[in-house]
C-alpha cells in the first residue's frame, strides 16, 4: 500500500497514479534499510560487524511453544517414516 494512502490520501480516481513518486522513495528508502541488516538477528550490519562491538549484545533464550509443539509432530512423523517433502505444519490452540 503507498504510504499516502496508509497517511490518509483518498483512493485515487481513474487516471490517477496509486503510487506517487514520495512514496516511492519512502518504499526505496525502507527497501534500502531492511536490505542492510542480518539476515538472521536483524540488527544493522553496520553495527552487527563492527570489530569494536564485539561482546556488546547479550543473548536470551526464549522457546516458542507452538514451534517446539510442530518441531515435535514432524520429527514424530518423519521417525514414522513420514515424508517430510512439502510438509507444512499447520498450528491450532488446544
Amino acid at each position: 500500500m503507498p504510504r499516502s494512502i496508509f497517511l490518509g490520501r483518498p483512493w485515487p480516481q481513474p487516471g490517477e497514479p496509486l503510487w506517487l513518486d514520495e512514496d516511492r522513495e519512502w518504499a526505496l528508502a525502507l527497501q534500502y534499510i531492511e536490505a542492510d541488516v542480518c539476515p538472521d538477528c536483524r540488527q544493522p550490519w553496520q553495527d552487527a560487524t563492527d570489530a569494536k562491538n564485539e561482546g556488546a549484545w547479550n543473548a536470551h533464550l526464549v522457546r516458542c511453544h507452538a514451534c517446539a509443539t510442530a518441531a515435535r509432530k514432524t520429527t514424530e512423523f518423519e521417525n514414522n517414516g513420514g515424508d517430510m517433502r512439502g510438509l507444512h505444519v499447520q498450528l491450532t490452540r488446544g
